[in-house]
């Protein structure tokens, strides 16, 4: 790769990275126009920059492609929330499974480390410290595959996790079920922990899908 190439795919990353916070944090509003060209002011870039990073925001489900029309930012939609809770639910309680006899305290640990930072994080740093928590547990799973698929989920789920905590006020439940979940990790208690992962994520899943669809 030459360098001009290798300065092209940086460029490109640094402006995935600006665009996918606006899009999270609401400054670009479900459904607005992406125009290259104005983008391309706003960010001081290249055409090309910029349509490599709506290429890799659209295989995040963050932007959409439409043919002759452009990009637009994704909708807030409650059918992408149910598929994504009902994917993360599987793949998570899969890997804490395969985790849980390998656990050691020094993971748990880590975790509870992480839910200390979250409860004092502003809400911009919520997505990154919640993914954290999770991987954290379930990184003895030995899964890579797995892990990556779930990282993945959760960086879709980041603006519907913002969403939630800002909307419906949710920041103690998760909090107190990160807890729980800790603190069955500590027991060995393997149902718990399974079964406490499995409702921590369907019941906000649940709770913001019955609230888009009433709004």
């Amino acid at each position: 790769m030459s360098e001009a190439q290798t300065k092209r795919g940086d460029r490109a990353q640094h402006i995935h990275f600006l665009i996918r916070d606006a899009i999270i944090t609401g400054k670009l509003a479900p459904g607005s126009a992406l125009r290259q060209e104005e983008l391309a002011k706003t960010y001081a870039s290249s055409r090309m920059p910029i349509r490599e990073a709506l290429r890799s925001l659209s295989a995040e489900g963050l932007v959409q492609l439409i043919p002759n029309r452009g990009a637009i930012v994704a909708p807030i939609d409650p059918n992408e929330l149910r598929e994504n809770f009902e994917m993360r639910e599987a793949a998570e309680t899969l890997a804490i499974r395969l985790a849980l006899p390998h656990l050691s305290n020094a993971h748990i640990d880590r975790a509870a480390e992480i839910q200390d930072q979250i409860e004092s994080c502003k809400i911009e740093d919520f997505g990154r410290l919640n993914k954290a928590f999770h991987l954290s547990l379930y990184e003895p799973s030995n899964r890579p595959r797995l892990l990556a698929h779930i990282g993945s989920l959760h960086d879709i789920a980041e603006r519907y996790h913002r969403f939630t905590l800002q909307q419906l006020d949710y920041f103690d439940r998760s909090s107190a079920d990160h807890r729980a979940i800790v603190d069955a990790c500590y027991k060995r208690d393997s149902e718990r922990a399974i079964s406490l992962t499995s409702s921590h994520i369907v019941d906000a899943g649940k709770t913001l899908e019955s609230y888009l669809r009433n709004v």
